[in-house]
């Protein structure tokens, strides 16, 4: 018995026993896909987001028109009143009484 366990016809037979399967696809491949159900979610979330890029895009492009037009005012508040920026800093001093 213990020749047989060494003999080459023994060592392909049990090669072949335990080999790797190939799988066996039981299942219908048209049941397990997502379907319409599927594609309209992923319809629905590429539509939410391209309106939320476009809003992005907006917001970003308002923010820098704010930022630029605060600048220019800022400007000519600068060019319009010099002699404006010294009484200004004495209107600090009234702030503090109010504050008392």
């Amino acid at each position: 018995m213990h020749a047989l366990t060494h003999s080459p016809l023994a060592a392909q037979i049990v090669r072949s026993d335990f080999a790797t399967p190939t799988p066996i696809s039981t299942v219908d491949p048209d049941v397990i896909t997502p379907g319409f159900a599927g594609f309209l979610a992923i319809a629905l979330l590429a539509i939410a987001v391209v309106f939320l890029l476009i809003d992005m895009l907006r917001r970003i492009r308002r923010a820098g028109y704010r930022a630029d037009i605060t600048a220019e005012l800022d400007a000519e508040e600068g060019a319009h009143a010099p002699g404006e920026a010294a009484a200004t800093d004495t209107n600090h001093e009234d702030d503090l009484d109010l504050r008392r």
